[in-house]
């Protein structure tokens, strides 16, 4: 399969190619492959592509990542109503 088509981050829709291009051309951290990218911002908050932007930092730097600054995991995130939040009708 073809690195552009290959989908890590599916919540923001980045590719594989798409992050090894961005590591290559900065260099970055983890981190800031995630700010560059999106990758790991979506509604999940990175539990399906932590692991694989970790990889590809690893592949490009050479470095294992070691999150002195965290990525983080962020709560799934539901919109609700006021009415819901009120109990009002």
């Amino acid at each position: 399969m073809d690195a552009h088509q290959l989908i890590v981050c599916r919540c923001e829709e980045v590719s594989l190619a798409e992050l090894l291009e961005t590591a290559e051309a900065y260099q970055c951290s983890a981190r800031e492959l995630k700010l560059r990218t999106r990758a790991g911002m979506g509604c999940c908050g990175g539990r399906t592509c932590r692991m694989l932007v970790d990889q590809v930092i690893e592949q490009v730097t050479g470095h294992t990542p070691s999150h002195t600054i965290p990525l983080g995991y962020q709560p799934p995130v539901r919109p609700i109503s006021f009415q819901t939040l009120g109990g009002r009708k």
